[in-house]
């Protein structure tokens, strides 16, 4: 303990408020464990203050604008003025009560709440140190302890965020006013959420790959759907080039490339976003004084208890390593309390879905075709074509698909592809097919309502069995 500490004792100290952190420290607390949860900034992390909340609040704000001017298809005329400054006041609201609820649960079921920096002094205490000069720390010693200290987007050689010329997405989120240019380094699905939020917006945007295509986690005619759709809304891409350096230069910026060849290019913006991916924030917790290793990626590694190599530590969320889903923190957030409490949880990750915010959204669960050939099943397909659905039609949105994978000997469904609108809706019901054991047949045989999106979920399955009635059966 450092002199002039206040020190206290909890039954579990919970590192890090997102959702991963903020999850488990309430979980516990319904155990009635005496539970201390410090966070840094605010509750609620990246996903509501940084990420996934401000994200698809923009999303929809963009797609509203883009919606009416371009509907004169089905007689409305209009010429939409954007303030982007008033639509990051209102997301910032949105964040705003979010948080504040996240709060109140934490609260309501006696989580005791931190503010400041935790970092391990020893194997059963942490150091909470206070923002600002003379706020001090305290300490408090613990039996169990969960991190929950999430991810920082990577900067990359020659491209610090600064916040002006060079963005993160956070800074990319919080802009006041659109810029009329917009030079994005990386098409993963940071990337390409926030091309189409700017293109949709107006911005003039450029997207600089290294890799050959868009989304390179994504099956290639799924990817393919979105790249499409992005270039149609303008958005240009350069692939096979890595950004090297920039320059001021004529009132904006100059971004210099190169490929793997050796051949130098250049783009001209008014800012940059570099949105390359997220790296694992463990730098803060001085690992070293409860000697706690992390991998070469930075992620400390877990059973399928969440637990680390020490009995009493656990990790959950980013800092757990792939996938990075808010969602996938919170189950291992609730696991981890469980664990704690005595409980015999463990996680089971068979059907994680996963969703991109693009137009259209993608939503994946489970297996595709190709890795349910590796792991020894004997894979059967089914598709159903948005430009075959009711619904799609009068929404205007027919690019995409809906896929099911299932085993083919006993149909029990394996995992699914959606590339259309409110794909990350449609995946939730494919994600409990799965969890549940249930069929093709179970699925096909669903009554669901029309007109529907998510009749091609039904659709989808009946042609993999050969029943289909909207579509001609594979």
């Amino acid at each position: 303990m450092v002199v002039g500490d206040i020190a206290t004792g909890t039954d579990v100290v919970v590192i890090g408020g997102g959702p991963a952190g903020y999850t488990a420290a309430i979980r516990a607390a319904q155990f009635d464990l005496d539970v201390t949860l410090a966070e840094t900034n605010a509750l609620g992390g990246t996903c509501l203050n940084h990420g996934c909340i401000p994200s698809k609040a923009l999303v929809t704000g963009a797609n509203t604008a883009h919606e009416a001017a371009t509907a004169e298809e089905l007689g409305i005329h209009a010429d939409p003025s954007v303030d982007l400054g008033e639509m990051v006041a209102w997301k910032d609201d949105v964040v705003d009560q979010l948080t504040g609820g996240v709060e109140k649960l934490c609260k309501a079921n006696g989580v005791n709440l931190l503010e400041g920096r935790a970092e391990f002094a020893d194997e059963n205490t942490v150091r909470v140190i206070h923002d600002g000069e003379g706020q001090g720390s305290e300490s408090v010693e613990f039996q169990d302890a969960i991190i929950a200290t999430g991810s920082r987007p990577i900067e990359i050689p020659g491209f610090a965020f600064d916040g002006d010329r060079i963005l993160s997405s956070r800074h990319a989120l919080a802009l006041e006013s659109i810029p009329e240019s917009l030079l994005v380094v990386g098409a993963g699905y940071i990337g390409m959420e926030l091309s189409t939020v700017f293109a949709k917006l107006g911005t003039d945007v450029t997207v600089v790959e290294m890799l050959d295509d868009v989304l390179p986690t994504y099956e290639s005619d799924v990817s393919s759907v979105v790249k499409e759709r992005a270039q149609q809304l303008g958005i240009d891409f350069q692939f096979g080039e890595s950004a090297q350096d920039w320059e001021e230069m004529d009132g904006g910026i100059t971004v210099h490339t190169e490929t793997e060849e050796g051949e130098i290019d250049e783009y001209g913006a008014e800012k940059v976003l570099v949105a390359v991916g997220r790296t694992p924030i463990t730098d803060t917790l001085n690992l070293d004084a409860i000697d706690l290793d992390t991998d070469d990626r930075g992620f400390i590694p877990t059973d399928d208890r969440t637990r680390t190599t020490l009995d009493h530590v656990y990790a959950v969320g980013d800092v757990a390593g792939d996938p990075m889903l808010a969602h996938k923190g919170m189950k291992e957030g609730e696991v981890a309390a469980e664990v704690i409490a005595g409980e015999p949880a463990a996680l089971d990750y068979q059907a994680i879905p996963a969703a991109v915010f693009t137009d259209p959204e993608i939503g994946t669960v489970g297996l595709t075709e190709t890795e349910a050939k590796e792991e020894g099943f004997e894979p059967v397909v089914g598709q159903m074509p948005m430009r075959a659905s009711g619904r799609a039609l009068t929404l205007e949105e027919t690019d995409g698909f809906v896929r099911v994978v299932a085993d083919e000997p006993s149909g029990f469904l394996l995992g699914a592809q959606v590339v259309a609108p409110e794909a990350s809706e449609l995946i939730g019901e494919l994600g409990l097919a799965i969890e549940m054991g249930a069929t093709l047949e179970d699925v096909g045989a669903t009554i669901h309502t029309h007109p529907t999106l998510s009749e091609a979920v039904m659709e989808a399955a009946e042609n993999a069995t050969g029943k289909a009635i909207h579509t001609l059966n594979r």
